[in-house]
């Protein structure tokens, strides 16, 4: 990292141009301040968004910027918290006036009132985003660093600027902001600021469900989500955010039988499946995909430790799961919910005689989502042992080479019969009723059994066949 005070370098933008004239036009003490600053010391790409802190009125400051813009953008204002936002060069821009705040005991939205620029990184969560690079011409780039942030950088320690006691009480979304850090960057929480979380984990309650989930994408959305997961149960957030997940921690043992620990298994799937894909969806279904292990567990004197059902189960506890914390009850929690519900399908086709059946149905049950639900399959293998490791493995590789086999040859995926309800009606000269559903269904299993190929008159023979037995004759039968 640079040893210089000034960054002029971190401002080459051309917006800051606009900014630094800005201030200067309207006199004001301006900084750039929070992530921008903190993912340039850490080289971590391009920008997206800038946090612009002035010592003075934000608003002003943001409707002077908008004026010299060369497309005059639109100034978005929000009055209550004194921010402003705007677009620019494909830059979100938000100016606050610098502020200091205290809080009341049951909410996190403090009370505010304007203050200096220490008394804004003072209100910072952490020293590490209380960096700040001034933008008025006469000190442009200049580095603010009241707290060593920049030393926090260097070894990677996440702590807060105040006592870590007051920063997590006052604003309880700041522990899973360090959580959420250590798991996105790779760093440590000071031991002092990770005894604070614990001391006062119970105040997570005050926020809101739609706050805790962002933070959780963020943290499944990281390298190696294990971390903040890990992070979670350490400091008894996890029991009160997600105690589904926590109810799987622990090792039972009973004449001499053990399970796994289903929760340190279930962050290696995770951590597994963060490898192969960024969908957090998928990465939430790698998360729940045992859930139902704990309330399913029990244990016989012939066979041990039993988890029966727990896929069905798991599946239903997705969606009361979804629904506390506020998260779509829409197509990405059924997603979910099916690659729970179906998480041991190909581990037992795997296991067994690979027939083509069994690859028929599973690709009639998954549908889109196989590909999907094959690379969860796979995360879940967490064996130590080599031999076994690669024997799963190569098992899987059978199977999705049955799967394309299959799939080439007699169409499932997205399956639709190839004779419709209409037709049976003409063809027996009956009304909607019952026999077209049993026609249908035997059709359907006819050709996921391999009794008949996925073909217009194989099927339309396999009808006829079947409305007969059932009692009905065909036009041609009745004109006889």
């Amino acid at each position: 990292m640079p040893e210089e005070k000034t960054y002029k370098e971190a401002l080459s933008h051309k917006v800051f141009e606009y900014i630094t004239q800005a201030a200067d036009n309207l006199s004001l003490e301006t900084y750039a301040i929070g992530g921008f600053v903190r993912d340039y010391f850490l080289q971590r790409g391009d920008a997206k968004d800038i946090d612009v802190v002035a010592v003075g009125s934000g608003i002003a400051l943001a409707e002077e910027v908008a004026k010299l813009l060369p497309h005059q953008p639109k100034v978005q204002v929000f009055k209550t918290y004194g921010t402003a936002m705007l677009r620019a060069f494909d830059l979100e821009i938000e100016f606050v006036g610098a502020r200091k705040e205290s809080y009341t005991e049951d909410s996190r939205n403090p009370e505010v009132e304007s203050g200096s620029l220490e008394d804004d990184q003072n209100r910072r969560d952490f020293t590490i985003n209380a960096l700040a690079l001034q933008l008025n011409k006469s000190s442009f780039g200049k580095l603010l660093d009241p707290f060593n942030g920049l030393n926090d950088l260097k070894n990677q320690i996440i702590k807060t600027p105040l006592e870590p006691g007051v920063t997590y009480s006052d604003d309880p979304l700041r522990m899973m902001r360090a959580i959420r850090f250590a798991s996105q960057l790779g760093f440590k929480i000071e031991e002092k600021s990770l005894d604070a979380i614990t001391t006062h984990h119970k105040r997570i309650k005050i926020i809101s469900k739609e706050r805790v989930v962002d933070e959780l994408n963020k943290i499944l959305s990281s390298p190696t989500p294990s971390i903040g997961f890990g992070l979670l149960r350490k400091t008894k957030l996890l029991p009160i955010i997600l105690p589904e997940l926590s109810a799987l921690q622990g090792i039972d043992e009973k004449e001499g039988q053990r399970h796994k620990d289903n929760f340190w298994h279930t962050l290696e799937v995770v951590d597994n499946i963060a490898k192969n894909t960024d969908d957090v969806w998928l990465r939430w279904a790698a998360l729940l995909h045992d859930i139902g292990k704990a309330p399913t567990k029990k244990f016989h004197k012939k066979i041990g430790w039993t988890f029966h059902g727990h896929e069905f189960v798991g599946a239903k506890m997705v969606f009361s799961l979804f629904k506390r914390l506020k998260m779509p009850l829409n197509e990405k929690m059924k997603f979910v919910q099916k690659m729970v519900f179906m998480s041991s399908r190909p581990i037992v086709i795997a296991e067994d005689h690979v027939t083509d059946s069994a690859v028929r149905r599973l690709i009639f049950d998954a549908g889109e989502s196989i590909e999907s639900l094959m690379t969860l399959c796979e995360a879940d293998i967490t064996t130590k042992n080599p031999k076994r490791y690669k024997k799963y493995h190569n098992n899987f590789k059978v199977v999705r080479q049955k799967l394309k086999e299959v799939e080439e040859r007699d169409h499932v995926r997205n399956f639709q019969p190839p004779v419709s309800g209409e037709e049976i009606m003409k063809t027996f000269n009956i009304q909607p009723s019952k026999e077209i559903g049993i026609i249908k269904s035997a059709i359907k299993e006819a050709i996921l059994d391999g009794e008949i190929p996925n073909e217009y008159e194989a099927a339309k023979a396999f009808m006829i066949e079947k409305g007969t037995q059932l009692g009905l004759t065909t036009n041609e039968t009745k004109n006889v």
